[in-house]
């Protein structure tokens, strides 16, 4: 079993900025991946990125060089900055023990509960 659970969140408004934490527990040895995605209302989920044990990361489009990611073993952070209204969504911290969603094509195995982020305009 693994947990994954979510810190930070909440509302701000736009050009701020905001922090999110997520602490995975429980049978996570082998977890090369975490990170995150999130989902809009209407919206199919989207990377916003992902960190591996080594230190690669991946981020989406939509965020790239406005968000940044960090991990310390099963601990992941994400700084993001210069917060867009349509950076309005439920994000989602993720696991995995392979690195597949890395390459694209498929989602994490484990999830954690979503935490709200609103930006105001």
């Amino acid at each position: 079993q693994v947990q994954l659970v979510e810190s930070g969140g909440g509302l701000v408004q736009a050009g701020g900025s905001l922090g999110l934490s997520c602490t995975a527990s429980g049978s996570i040895f082998n977890m090369n991946v975490m990170g995150w995605y999130r989902q809009a209302p209407g919206k199919q989920r989207e990377l916003v990125a992902l960190i591996t044990v080594g230190g690669i990361t991946r981020y989406g489009d939509a965020v790239k060089n406005r968000f940044m990611g960090s991990r310390d073993k099963n601990t992941v952070h994400l700084q993001m900055n210069t917060l867009k209204p349509e950076d309005t969504a439920v994000y989602y911290c993720a696991a995995d023990t392979s690195n597949a969603p890395l390459r694209g094509g498929t989602f994490p195995q484990y999830w954690g509960q979503g935490t709200q982020v609103t930006v105001s305009s």
